[in-house]
């Protein structure tokens, strides 16, 4: 018998790749972000990001591009993909959240659900889960959370003042959005012609308890590629986990 839950899923998704990427530099002098290749993989961020949403059940990416977009158009071109992949390019800047828009007016399913993930996340978790808690929850949009390592050695204390502990590098106390999203169809109606959807949209969502947020099981990896020492962290941690 076919999971009802399966009808929900999103067939389909938007990467927001159009970001200048200045403190990857000079990784980014020559491409946008989303090619910068994680150091031994031979793939660049945006083909991680490809199979995994393939791997998730997505058939039809919409990739909205800007910064040195014919770098990424061609790679597009010439990739042997597992999905079909359009590319829109803004003809003026239209913000985060009229650029998300742009991007969402090609999708090929506008009845349908839909998928968002920033062009620079590397990660790997069941999107399948998170569609499901969405439409469990009735939400209109759905955020994953990560908990990031703070990038420092942290100490312990007791009552007395004391220093019982020390931890390097522990997960953060607080959860952030980890920049991978689940849209329902009327999501895209609300978002802004221009602007930050993260300022208007989503507190709106929030106002009225139709934003949910999915905690990235434990033990998922997760990365946001911000600096060249993200890549090699990255690198690290894959060769450790055997990919």
């Amino acid at each position: 018998m076919t999971d009802p839950r399966a009808v929900a899923r999103p067939v389909q998704a938007v990467v927001l790749a159009g970001g200048q990427g200045s403190r990857l530099r000079p990784y980014t002098d020559d491409r946008p972000k989303p090619m910068v290749e994680i150091p031994g993989t031979g793939t660049p961020i945006i083909g991680h990001q490809l199979s995994w949403l393939a791997e998730e059940g997505v058939t039809d990416v919409v990739v909205s591009c800007g910064h040195l977009a014919e770098v990424l158009q061609k790679w597009l071109d010439t990739a042997d993909l597992p999905l079909s992949v359009t590319t829109v390019v803004e003809t003026e800047p239209l913000g985060r959240g009229g650029g998300l828009k742009y991007a969402a007016a090609r999708l090929p399913h506008p009845d349908r659900p839909w998928y968002a993930t920033n062009g620079d996340i590397w990660t790997r978790f069941s999107l399948r889960d998170m569609a499901d808690f969405h439409t469990e929850r009735d939400a209109v949009a759905t955020l994953a959370l990560a908990r990031p390592r703070i990038p420092w050695g942290a100490v312990r204390t007791d009552g007395f003042g004391h220093i019982t502990d020390f931890i390097e590098a522990p997960p953060s106390t607080f959860e952030i959005n980890a920049g991978v999203y689940v849209f329902s169809p009327e999501f895209a109606d609300l978002l802004p012609e221009r602007g930050d959807h993260e300022r208007t949209t989503f507190p709106r969502l929030a106002r009225e308890q139709r934003l949910a947020g999915f905690p990235i099981p434990q033990g998922s990896y997760w990365r946001a590629i911000d600096t060249a020492k993200d890549l090699t962290e990255a690198a690290k941690e894959l060769a450790a986990q055997g990919r």
